[in-house]
């Protein structure tokens, strides 16, 4: 695994997933189905969906921590600030050897660095909001969005993952 093979295989991934339509339906449908797939794994994370400022899903699985939820809305603004997924972003910045405060002046209290949101992009809109998981190493919680977003675009989800490390 390289970083500039994963970054090629995140950007495959934020053209390929993006919704036709996403409303508060589909945000309990994804939700659902993630917190189902962690469920069934025994992954003590929190799942959280947000559209524009809006909670549209959260649950905190059986094995999370309370801060949990503080690294789901730091690394939500980094997916909602760049409106990429923030380990894509994450990664970036390793490559470059840089930091969110030393490149972009964003306070860690605010921004996290590290994987595990991914924004929901609309075709012919843009980005609504953002998909997030923390609990895992930051590479799994990317994998799991993006694999539960793939089964739920009747995507194959083999296909969009990153290789393993």
């Amino acid at each position: 695994m390289t970083i500039d093979k994963d970054l090629e295989c995140i950007q495959r991934q934020e053209e390929a997933l993006c919704f036709e339509s996403f409303n508060l339906e589909t945000a309990w449908q994804l939700g659902s189905l993630i917190q189902k797939m962690a469920s069934s794994r025994k992954l003590g994370v929190a799942i959280d969906i947000t559209l524009h400022s809006m909670p549209a899903f959260f649950v905190a699985l059986p094995g999370s921590t309370a801060d949990n939820s503080g690294w789901v809305r730091r690394k939500r603004n980094v997916a909602l600030r760049f409106l990429k997924s923030s380990y894509g972003v994450t990664l970036q910045l390793q490559r470059q050897g840089a930091t969110l405060e030393q490149k972009f002046a964003l306070p860690v209290a605010d921004f996290a660095a590290s994987g595990g949101s991914f924004p929901i992009h609309v075709k012919g809109t843009g980005v609504i909001g953002a998909v997030t998981v923390s609990g895992l190493p930051q590479r799994e919680d990317h994998n799991l969005v993006v694999e539960a977003l793939a089964i739920m675009l009747k995507q194959d989800p083999i296909a969009l993952a990153l290789s393993q490390s």
